[in-house]
């Protein structure tokens, strides 16, 4: 099967990103591109033909109001939630989980062990990038999409490689 998994600058920071000391601009050429809406929606659409099996698909929570309209409807709305991470001073409710888009992925019924629609771990730390997901992260990402060996996973957004860091570890049996 050929899935994708889609973590991209989110809506409003590539124009911060691409300026940051992070050097994003070295890992994706254009992330200020990703301040217009119509971007995020090409690139669902993308997603949606170029990988009919499955995609996932990273975004903000206050994001989602205005990307489900644009989604299939039998998307599914998984969470991440962040056991530790970043602390905004004028926020009074924070930012702690993260949804993931889910479309499709192989169909496991009677799995075991069961994989469930979320997950709970701290955030990356020292990758190197903001919104670097952690190793727990792809890890559970890879179960949620029904990953196996032989499959294909493109990462259109591989940042600090993590995703693929885990599809090795997978190849090589070292989970």
């Amino acid at each position: 099967m050929r899935f994708a998994y889609a973590d991209p600058p989110y809506f409003e920071n590539g124009k911060r990103l691409s300026k940051s000391k992070q050097r994003y601009l070295g890992l994706h050429d254009n992330p200020n591109e990703y301040d217009s809406k119509n971007k995020h929606y090409d690139l669902i659409d993308s997603l949606m033909s170029d990988y009919p099996d499955g995609w996932a698909m990273s975004c903000n929570p206050k994001d989602l109001s205005w990307l489900l309209p644009h989604l299939p409807e039998d998307i599914r709305i998984c969470a991440w939630a962040k056991t530790f991470h970043q602390i905004r001073v004028n926020v009074s409710v924070q930012y702690a989980w993260e949804p993931l888009l889910l479309y499709r992925g192989r169909d496991m019924r009677h799995r075991r062990p069961m994989t469930r629609d979320w997950v709970s771990c701290r955030i990356a730390m020292k990758k190197g990038l903001s919104g670097a997901k952690p190793e727990e992260f792809y890890s559970w990402l890879l179960d949620i999409i029904g990953y196996e060996n032989g499959d294909e996973m493109h990462d259109l957004f591989p940042g600090t490689g993590g995703l693929h860091e885990e599809i090795n570890k997978r190849l090589s049996g070292l989970m």
